[in-house]
């Protein structure tokens, strides 16, 4: 019994050191799915079958892309995700990828498809005015339908802005109609008054930056944003006036921001070279 006893203790003992020795396997089976996901969700990319192997923060990536320009980019995403530090880039470049094939390239236009689509339903979740409406979203290769019913003739232009204005939208057809009932339900509360509780501070700020991300029209790299209890302050360098107006515009329609403040993002002066 004493001897039973013995090895149990050393057992629970001996439990915390097990972990480490599994740690590493399973951290480099997340960074190659996360890298894996990366080169996927990239458009110039997702054609190539591209395989991923990581040890530690060292990444190896083989297989073969068409042209020098997409090798030294898919090194550049590997750089760029969280924990990999170095890359051995070992892909070959081969023209004779043009004609890629067909399946290859119907699943990367799924996939695109499929990011759009949830890029703009998340813009969509984040706007006051189009929160809870009942909103569905199509896109393929660039082409977005809308449809469903919402409150007010401003959600419907809203929802059409935020599909327009998102990176990779080409075309939107907005077939988005008034619910008469939910629209005289809307008209006997004020725009601007909430049902649910304030967004933290922090809330605020990662939706309007994320925003400014999704879209086109933005430079988001150069806008800060800050906000204290909904009221936001925007900071930074635009390029242009119609630039600032659209970034006022996307930060005052996120759930929970009372204000916007546009006073410290200025205009870049253009330099003559």
């Amino acid at each position: 019994m004493l001897f039973f006893t013995r090895m149990a203790m050393l057992a629970v003992c001996l439990m915390p050191v097990v972990p480490p020795a599994f740690a590493e396997p399973v951290q480099d089976a997340r960074l190659e799915g996360a890298l894996q996901s990366a080169l996927s969700l990239n458009r110039m990319l997702n054609p190539f079958a591209i395989r991923v192997d990581v040890q530690g923060p060292h990444a190896r990536l083989t297989g073969e892309v068409e042209n020098p320009v997409e090798r030294d980019l898919a090194e550049q995403v590997a750089l760029a995700t969280r924990g990999i530090e170095q890359v051995d880039n070992q892909l070959r470049v081969n023209p004779q990828l043009v004609e890629r094939p067909l399946e290859r390239r119907a699943y990367a236009q799924r996939l695109e498809d499929a990011t759009l689509g949830a890029v703009i339903r998340a813009r969509l979740l984040w706007s006051r005015l189009t929160e809870k409406a009942a909103i569905d979203v199509q896109s393929r290769e660039g082409v977005v339908t809308l449809r469903g019913k919402v409150d007010s003739p401003e959600a419907k232009e809203l929802a059409g802005v935020l599909a327009r204005t998102s990176e990779g939208v080409h075309l939107v057809n907005n077939l988005v109609s008034l619910d008469s009932t939910a629209l005289a339900k809307a008209r006997e509360k004020p725009l601007e008054e909430s049902d649910g509780p304030q967004p933290a501070d922090s809330w605020i700020i990662d939706k309007i930056q994320t925003s400014y991300r999704f879209s086109r029209n933005l430079d988001s790299l150069n806008i800060k944003v800050a906000s204290e209890e909904g009221m936001v302050r925007l900071s930074g360098e635009v390029v242009s006036d119609a630039q600032k107006t659209i970034a006022v515009d996307v930060a005052r329609q996120i759930v929970g921001v009372r204000g916007v403040d546009a006073d410290m993002l200025k205009i870049a002066t253009k330099v003559e070279g």
